[in-house]
Order: structure tokens, then sequence, then C-alpha cells
């Protein structure tokens, strides 16, 4: 027969107010019959409903993220990352994995009894203001990770993007080159267009000329046909800085493909330190993203915004570090 809470006041001899206060870790209950109830429930081998506890407290216990995509290791660096944090603090962590917001509502997990609170990372552009008014509206606590467009009333944490495309482009300079091309992201991304912000700023410090600038997905092939393109024109620019490591890979491949040698007749940086970029050979010259430490933050200002509903709104910025590894040279 199945132990119930009114045994364990019994066996006890206290009331069932005071065990309901001790398994909710009230702190009104003296700790002589806090002991006395953890002895009974010890003794019948009581172990109280989860769902029921979560419904007293008028929490779930779960914190619901959402992300376009599994296929990075960037992201899921930082998911594993916010995954122990929160279990450290006795959270679960539910993942919503959506291209954008039109599949994400036909899904009932963001419901504001179902998720103590919402981590939105790296969403749609597109996407983010329906992400924003929807949580609100449901009134769930929420902060924002990798956000495209600006908003001083949402919290959130963004990588120093164009602090990055700087430094990027600069340790190609510092190298010598003076061709110096780079292939971009998408431009509805903050990031893309920080990376791209910071790659013309090194270069007019310096006095230089962008060699060219090509637009795309973040992804291998985009890079492999620029860069095959660059290759059958006879343009191939001694000096690359690509957006992100899976358009650098494409680059690098095409390069290999043809008989170019890296970083011997081209140098290459890319950015985010995915994990390809220290598989791949040459290993990958990269701007690294700190996952541990947005995960970080994140899980701390998420907590604050939960506990405290009136908790001043942030944006926090976290800075890139350059990784140089055999894809980039002194200009021969």
């Amino acid at each position: 027969m199945k132990v119930s809470i009114f045994d364990v006041a019994r066996k006890s001899g206290l009331s069932v107010v005071t065990v309901s206060r001790v398994l909710n870790n009230s702190s009104s209950v003296r700790q002589k019959n806090r002991d006395k109830v953890l002895q009974a429930m010890k003794e019948l081998d009581y172990h109280p409903n989860a769902a029921a506890r979560s419904l007293a407290r008028g929490k779930t216990g779960i914190i619901g993220l959402t992300l376009t995509t599994l296929h990075d290791s960037f992201f899921d660096a930082v998911v594993h990352e916010i995954n122990g944090r929160l279990a450290d603090h006795g959270y679960y962590l539910a993942l919503s994995v959506s291209k954008s917001y039109a599949d994400t509502i036909h899904r009932p997990l963001f419901e504001e009894d179902r998720v103590d609170g919402v981590i939105l990372l790296s969403l749609p552009p597109a996407d983010e203001g329906k992400f924003i008014n929807d949580l609100t509206k449901k009134n769930i606590p929420f902060i924002m990770i990798d956000n495209s467009n600006r908003n001083p009333a949402v919290t959130s944490i963004i990588v120093d993007n164009f602090r990055g495309g700087y430094e990027a482009t600069k340790h190609l300079i510092d190298l010598g080159h003076t061709e110096i091309a780079h292939i971009a992201g998408p431009a509805d991304y903050l990031s893309s267009r920080e990376r791209e912000r910071g790659y013309r700023k090194a270069l007019e410090d310096a006095g230089l000329q962008p060699y060219a600038v090509e637009r795309g997905p973040f992804e291998i092939p985009f890079g492999y046909q620029v860069t095959m393109n660059w290759i059958a024109a006879g343009k191939l620019p001694p000096a690359i800085f690509a957006a992100d490591d899976y358009i650098a890979i494409g680059v690098m491949d095409a390069c290999m493909n043809e008989g170019i040698r890296i970083p011997r007749d081209v140098s290459i940086v890319g950015f985010d330190d995915q994990v390809l970029a220290s598989e791949f050979r040459p290993m990958l010259t990269t701007m690294r993203q700190p996952a541990d430490r947005i995960a970080a933050m994140g899980v701390d200002l998420l907590l604050a915004a939960i506990n405290d509903a009136d908790a001043r709104r942030v944006t926090v910025q976290v800075e890139p570090e350059l990784i140089v590894r055999e894809s980039t040279a002194a200009r021969r």
C-alpha cells in the first residue's frame, strides 16, 4: 500500500501541515520537528510526489530553452553547460528545437504552468519580437542569448562580435597581410554585421581597403563555393576572415581540393571555435566564443528574473578570444 503524507504525520506525531512545511523546506518549522518528520519519512520509505510539491510551491522546476538546431557544437556546449548549472539549482532543462516561431507555438512547452522560465538561444532575427511578445503576455520570465535585435527592455547576453571581427582581421594584418577578404554571414544577424564592421575597422586603422566581401549563410557549402569562384577567376585572396568556422572549413576544403596550400598560399581565420576547428587539418585559427561563461551568466540572470519579477533588465557583453592554430602564417 502506498505511503501518504497522512502516514508520515501519524508516524511523527505531528500535523499534516507541519509535514507539508518540511517537504517544502519552510523555515518556520522548528529543527526538532523537522528531524521527527525526516525520521518518519525514512522509516516509512516515503517519497513525496514531485508534481504535487511543485504545485504547492507554484513552481514546475523546469526551464525551457529554444534554439533552431542541434547541429552546432558551440550551441551544444552552451546547452550542456546550462543543463549542468540548472541541475545544480534543482531545475530540469526542457528543449524545443524549432526553425521558426510558427513551429514553436504549436508545441505546448512554453506555457506559464509548464515552465518557470525560458532561455531563447540565437533565434531567427525575424522571430525575436514574436517570442518576446508571447512570453511577456504569458508572464513567463526569460532571457536571450545571441540576439540580433537590441532591446533594452529585455535581459540578453551577446558576444562582442565587433571586437572579434577586429581581432581576427588584425591578426592577419600583424602577420603582414595587406589583401584580406571577408566572407560574411547573413546580413539580418547582428553577429554577422558586427563581425564585418570589426573587419572593416581593423583595415581602416591599418590604412587598408577590403579585398572583397561576400555574404551568405553560415554553411560549409557557401564557403566552398565562394572560394571556388575566386580560384576560377584567378582572384583568390592571400588572407581570408570567415564569419564562422563552417564557412572557414568550406574555404579550406576548396583550397585543398585545388592543391592550394594552407597557410603557405592562403591564411584563414574563422569564428566560434567549433569542434571541427581543432579536428580539421590544418587546425583552424579562430575566435572562440566562451560557452561556459555565456551559460553561467544566462542561468544566473534567468534565476534572478524568476525570483524577482522587478529585477533590472541588462545587456551583458562577453569577450571572444583569438585562438591561433595552423591555418595562419606570415605573408611570404
